[in-house]
């Protein structure tokens, strides 16, 4: 399926897909619970691949061990755990704010870089960190000490664990494809779900489930839409280009969400909003260069 797209096709179409999915997150608020919404878009995500793989006799690969651990730890680290931070986080923020927040991602990542490789920051990656703690600092200080403070505060302390399952999807065998490391993905991903939306019940997240039209649409929309071609387009791109010049591109996806967020009365538009959305871009988008300068 996306061998008929380019790298770059592949990543635009990624970029749109994930735009949506802190929307879909909201509107599942009060409809179905975090860790049921993305336990079934997870389980839908492995069922619809599951045809696939069974007729191309790639099923018992999903268990092999030695391509287990790379499916498990991105079914964690990418599926699970940060997503879990997110959607939780969303029943306190908006769409928009989760979004730009997000791009502290790239942040964490010249930190791990500097502690775990001895890789110093330079004038320009400390001028774009400036420029991007400014921007979140901005979005923070809108909302500090109210309920959707708490919801920011989730999102920038969880958003480093992409990092960890980039890496282990880099390392993966080439010859794997997209299709494979979706599906095994979401499989262990679900797996991992299971007890920790039922730990979720002790901390007051109950599991919620209402038989609604928009509870079936987001649960279509993660399991159809984004678990399988976003993550299909996503690996389509990041596994046949540079990941500094995609995570560049993708950078640009909080526009999208930040304006549908505001046309569908999910947010209001604001002075500090926008500033906020143009600071953290603006740093997170600089420190995407120095990274591909380097390489």
């Amino acid at each position: 399926m996306t061998k008929y797209l380019s790298p770059v096709q592949a990543l635009w179409a990624s970029l749109f897909i994930t735009a949506f999915y802190p929307i879909c997150g909201k509107m599942a608020v009060g409809y179905v619970s975090p860790g049921i919404l993305l336990f079934l878009g997870a389980l839908l995500c492995f069922l619809i691949c599951l045809p696939w793989l069974i007729k191309t006799n790639q099923l018992k690969e999903v268990f092999n061990p030695q391509k287990a651990k790379y499916l498990m730890a991105i079914g964690f680290f990418n599926t699970t755990l940060p997503f879990l931070c997110m959607f939780i986080a969303l029943l306190y923020t908006t769409p928009s704010n989760a979004s730009i927040l997000n791009q502290t991602e790239l942040l964490y990542s010249l930190i791990l870089t500097w502690i775990f490789l001895g890789e110093k920051p330079n004038k320009k990656q400390i001028i774009g960190s400036v420029l991007l703690i400014t921007g979140v600092i901005i979005i923070l200080m809108q909302n500090r000490f109210t309920p959707q403070w708490k919801g920011d505060i989730i999102v920038i302390s969880s958003v480093w664990l992409y990092q960890v399952g980039h890496i282990f999807a880099k390392k993966m065998p080439k010859e794997l494809s997209p299709e494979f490391i979706t599906a095994g993905r979401a499989f262990y991903g679900a797996i991992f779900l299971i007890p920790l939306t039922f730990i979720l019940t002790f901390i007051g997240l109950p599991i919620i489930v209402k038989p609604a039209l928009k509870s079936l649409l987001v649960i279509l929309y993660m399991g159809a839409i984004f678990n399988i071609f976003g993550n299909m387009f996503w690996y389509r791109a990041i596994r046949n280009m540079d990941l500094s010049k995609a995570t560049a591109v993708m950078l640009s996806y909080p526009v999208f969400t930040f304006l549908i967020s505001v046309s569908l009365g999910m947010d209001q538009l604001s002075a500090y909003k926008i500033a906020g959305l143009v600071l953290a871009l603006s740093g997170a988008y600089l420190l995407t260069r120095v990274i591909r300068g380097k390489k």
